[in-house]
C-alpha cells in the first residue's frame, strides 16, 4: 500500500518531490547505495539495507528512475548488525558497516557477476567464490586526514564554546569540502596511527597552533599521513600551510620524542589548492625516507608519493592469484601494464625470462626500478609515459611479443588503442586485474573477438565498502 504525498511547505517550490511510504529495499546498487522499484519505475536510495522497508523523501525524479534518502523505517533487514563506528552515517567511509560481512561478500560477487554478465557479454566459467578479507577492521596501512579550523557539529556539539573544540582532525563529511569529522578513533587503520593523530591534534590545540581554514587560504597545520607495513615500519607526513619554521620543527620534535617507533617523519609545505602532496617537495625530518613492505621475502620500497595497495595482507593474496591466472613459465616473456611501483612485475620476475612493465607516473616507475635492484631482480625493465603512446608495435617490436600481458588499470579501464594493440600482439593469456568491474567488462567484450574468459574471481580488499576487486584470466581462442 504505497501512498503518494507532498511536504507542506510555508511557499511553493518548483520541484516538490513526493514521500513515498512503506518501501521495501530490494538489493544493493551502484557506489553503495541501495535499490527499490515503485511499480516499473526504479528507485536508487542512499544508504540502507536489502529487507529494510522504510519511507523515501524523493530527491530527483527521472522518467525511467527516481532518487531519493530515507526519512522513516518502519522494520529493519535481517542482514544488518550494529555499527560499531560512532562516527557511522557521518563519516564518508564503511558504508556497509551496519551490514554483516557474509552479506557484504555476497552482494560484491553478485555485483562483480552482473556487471561482467549483462556489460560485458561475458560467458563465465564456474566462478570462484570471493575471497574474504582476514581482517575486517584495523586493515589500512595508509590513511589521510584533514585539519580544519571548523570541525563538523552534531546535536551533541550544540553548546561548544571554546574555540579550540571547533577545530578537528579527521575526514571530509561527503559533499562539504571546508568541514571535517573530527576523529576519536578510527577503525581501519591500526594503532599506533589513532594514537599519533590524537597526540598531534591534543599538542596543536594546547600550543594554540592554527588549523587549516580552506575557504581564505590559512592556517598552519593542512594534512596528516599515516602509513605502516606488515614488517613494522611506520612514516608520517605532516603537511603545513604555512611556513612556520619555529612551531614546524617543535611539533616534529614532539612526534619523534612521543612515538620512537615513526622510521620515517616527513613533512611538506602546500600551499596550493588542493591537498595532494604529489607535486611537492616531501623532506625528511627524521629516520629513512621511505618504509619498506615485504611479501614473501620480495622487498619493496614505498616513498611518501608512491601508490601501494592499502590493504597489505589482502594485495598480497591478490598478487597471489594473478601469478597463478598468469602460470608463467620459464621461456615467457611478460608486459606488466599500468604496472605502478613494479609491485606486480617484481612479484612475478623469478618465473619468467623478461617482464616489461609501463606505468603513466615517472615518479612511479623510478620506484619500479629501485625495487628490481634491492631485491637483485635483473629481468625487469620499466619504461614510464602514457600506455596508448607507449604500447607500440614498435615497442613491441624491440622488445619482444609478450607471451602473457598483466593489466591492472585504474577505474577507467583501459584506452581502446591499448586494448587494440594487446589484440595485435596476441599474447596467449591476459590477466585483467580491476578495481571497476564496470570498465573490466566493457574493455572484455571489446577483446571477446580473441579471446575467451576461463577464471574469474573478486577479492575484498576494503570491508565495508562497495569497493571490490576483479581478477579475471583471458585466453587466446
Amino acid at each position: 500500500n504505497i501512498k503518494l504525498y507532498f511536504c507542506a511547505m510555508a511557499k511553493p517550490r518548483r520541484n516538490n518531490y513526493p514521500i513515498l511510504e512503506n518501501i521495501t529495499i530490494l538489493d544493493i546498487a551502484d557506489k553503495g547505495n541501495t535499490f527499490a522499484k515503485l511499480n516499473e519505475l526504479a528507485l536508487f536510495i542512499s544508504g540502507g539495507a536489502p529487507g529494510d522497508v522504510v519511507d523515501i523523501q524523493v530527491t530527483k525524479k527521472k522518467k525511467a528512475f527516481m532518487e531519493g534518502r530515507i526519512i522513516k523505517t518502519h522494520s529493519l533487514s535481517p542482514k544488518r548488525v550494529d555499527a560499531f563506528c560512532e562516527y557511522f552515517g557521518t563519516c564518508g567511509g564503511c558504508k556497509w558497516q551496519h551490514m554483516g560481512y557474509e552479506y557484504q561478500l555476497q552482494f560484491k560477487q553478485q555485483q562483480v557477476i552482473d556487471q561482467l554478465t549483462r556489460i560485458g557479454k561475458v560467458t563465465l566459467p564456474e566462478i570462484t567464490p570471493i575471497l574474504a578479507a582476514p581482517e575486517t577492521e584495523f586493515y589500512r596501512n595508509k590513511l589521510e586526514y584533514t585539519f580544519s579550523h571548523l570541525r563538523w557539529l552534531d546535536s551533541r556539539d550544540m553548546n561548544v564554546e571554546d574555540q579550540g573544540e571547533l577545530r578537528g582532525l579527521g575526514f571530509h563529511v561527503p559533499g562539504r569540502f571546508d568541514k571535517v569529522v573530527d576523529i576519536n578513533k578510527c577503525w581501519l587503520q591500526p594503532d599506533p596511527s589513532n594514537k599519533i593523530r590524537n597526540a598531534i591534534r591534543k599538542f596543536a590545540v594546547d600550543n594554540n597552533y592554527s588549523f587549516f581554514n580552506i575557504r581564505v587560504q590559512e592556517g598552519l597545520l593542512r594534512t596528516l599521513i599515516i602509513r605502516n607495513t606488515m614488517i613494522g615500519e611506520l612514516m608520517v607526513i605532516v603537511t603545513f600551510f604555512e611556513n612556520d619554521g619555529e612551531k614546524i620543527e617543535k611539533i616534529l620534535q614532539f612526534l619523534k620524542t612521543t612515538f620512537p617507533e615513526i622510521t620515517s617523519l616527513m613533512y611538506a609545505i602546500n600551499q596550493k589548492g588542493n591537498d595532494s602532496i604529489g607535486d611537492q617537495e616531501v623532506i625528511c625530518f627524521s629516520g629513512k625516507d621511505h618504509i619498506i613492505e615485504d611479501f614473501e621475502g620480495i622487498k619493496f620500497k614505498i616513498g611518501p608519493k608512491s601508490f601501494f595497495q592499502t590493504n597489505s595482507k589482502q594485495a598480497l593474496e591478490l598478487y597471489k592469484i594473478t601469478r597463478d591466472y598468469a602460470g608463467i613459465q620459464k621461456d615467457d616473456i611478460v608486459y606488466d601494464l599500468y604496472t605502478g611501483t613494479g609491485t606486480i612485475a617484481n612479484f612475478v620476475a623469478h618465473q619468467a625470462k623478461k617482464v616489461v612493465g609501463v606505468e603513466y607516473v615517472p615518479e612511479a616507475i623510478e620506484d619500479a626500478v629501485v625495487n628490481s635492484q634491492i631485491n637483485g631482480i635483473n629481468n625487469t625493465i620499466f619504461f614510464a609515459g602514457d600506455m596508448k603512446d607507449v604500447l607500440t608495435s614498435s615497442f613491441i617490436a624491440e622488445h619482444g611479443k609478450p607471451d602473457i600481458i598483466i593489466t591492472d588499470p585504474p577505474r577507467a579501464g583501459m584506452h581502446e588503442d591499448v586494448i587494440n594493440r594487446i589484440l595485435e600482439a596476441e599474447p596467449k593469456v591476459v590477466v585483467y586485474v580491476s578495481c571497476n568491474a564496470a570498465t573490466q567488462a566493457r574493455d572484455l567484450q571489446l577483446m571477446s573477438g580473441k579471446y575467451k574468459v576461463t577464471k574469474a574471481q573478486a577479492v575484498d580488499m576494503f570491508p565495508h565498502t562497495h569497493h571490490t576487486e576483479s581478477v579475471v584470466r583471458l585466453e587466446l581462442l
